[in-house]
């Protein structure tokens, strides 16, 4: 992918509609402009999804390395200052943190940052909700692998259908909207579940997003993702087979990673994730940052760059900025999942997804 021709250099500002001036993102090598911050607040979870988490010999971030709420902050504000506009707050689970709903607010204060979203698996949301919502939160995606109860216990081992889905409702009411609901399918455990899934989206304008397995980390996690993995043609052939044909829906976003399609008379949408058998890699507008304060250069490569260390130095939001712009500027062109090449260091839960 080439770099655009004559593009603004990385950084540099331009005017916007209503007169303001604005950063546009940075660039990276492969000319992608960066403007999408993901950003992991915790490695711990309160559930043990099989292509997730195992359910022993974990270890987790000590309390010291993992990044406070203040140098959060200081990061997205780095971030907005070079053009970022989207951030996405993600886990492990983020409601697990006590001062969830103090980041949530001091990133919807930060200039220039369009829109703040969540990923979480909705159970602590009954509670959190609302306060998220008044702090600023706009939306939320809500991880829910099936509605039958024996493939919930099964894939996600300790939830329940009946907890997803107060969390699905709790965002509803408090106005965190447009609703997605993410299911990862594996063959076996909940592959027969998907036209189910799917039939939501007649009645209700949300968007039912599927995700093909993707092997993280050397554990049993990973072997299960290559041995249960079940590619969205499959899943999008079945649905069709018992609800319709599915129309493409454009995006207004060329770096959404989904394909959307709607079913026939249906309000909301059906989108396909598929990062293995129709990758995305370059459309991609993503940099994570790791809840122990790296920038982990693509989900399924192992480079990072250390972040922390400027928070904590004394540079200030320049030395990030420039952290930043380095991490931008070695982002890989895309992964390797057909060589066999995947992110080994890390787990999904301490990455985010």
């Amino acid at each position: 992918m080439s770099r655009e021709p004559g593009a603004r250099p990385s950084g540099a500002p331009v005017g916007a509609a209503d007169g303001a001036v604005r950063p546009i993102p940075l660039v990276d090598g492969f000319g992608r402009r960066i403007d999408y911050l993901r950003i992991s607040l915790t490695d711990r979870c309160n559930l043990r999804c099989r292509y997730c988490m195992p359910t022993h010999g974990l270890t987790f971030v000590e309390a010291e390395a993992l990044l406070p709420a203040a140098e959060i902050e200081t990061v997205a504000r780095a971030a907005a200052e070079v053009g970022f506009r989207k951030v996405r707050l993600t886990g492990g689970e983020p409601t697990l943190r006590r001062d969830i709903v103090d980041i949530v607010r001091r990133l919807a204060a930060i200039p220039g940052i369009e829109d703040l979203a969540l990923t979480t698996n909705g159970i602590r949301l009954p509670q959190l909700a609302v306060p998220l919502a008044e702090a600023g939160l706009r939306r939320v995606n809500v991880h829910v692998d099936s509605l039958r109860a024996e493939s919930v216990s099964r894939l996600m081992r300790w939830g329940t259908v009946e907890a997803l889905w107060a969390g699905i409702e709790a965002a509803e009411a408090a106005g965190l909207r447009p609703m997605k609901l993410n299911a990862v399918i594996a063959r076996g455990y909940n592959d027969e579940d998907v036209v189910d899934m799917a039939r939501l989206t007649i009645e209700r304008d949300w968007a039912m997003r599927f995700i093909e397995l993707m092997p993280l980390g050397s554990g049993e996690e990973s072997q299960f993702s290559i041995d249960r993995y079940v590619s969205n043609v499959e899943v999008m052939a079945a649905i069709e087979a018992a609800l319709g044909a599915l129309a493409p829906v454009a995006s207004a976003d060329p770096s959404d990673e989904a394909r959307s399609f709607r079913l026939p008379g249906a309000r909301g949408t059906v989108g396909f994730i598929s990062p293995v058998s129709d990758p995305y890699c370059g459309t991609c507008n993503r940099m994570r940052l790791t809840a122990d304060g790296k920038f982990h250069l693509c989900l399924l490569h192992d480079e990072e760059i250390d972040v922390r260390a400027a928070l904590r130095g004394g540079g200030g939001i320049d030395a990030v900025r420039a952290v930043l712009a380095r991490a931008v500027a070695a982002k890989p062109t895309g992964h390797a999942l057909r060589t066999g090449e995947h992110t080994r260091l890390r787990r999904m839960h301490a990455i985010g997804g």
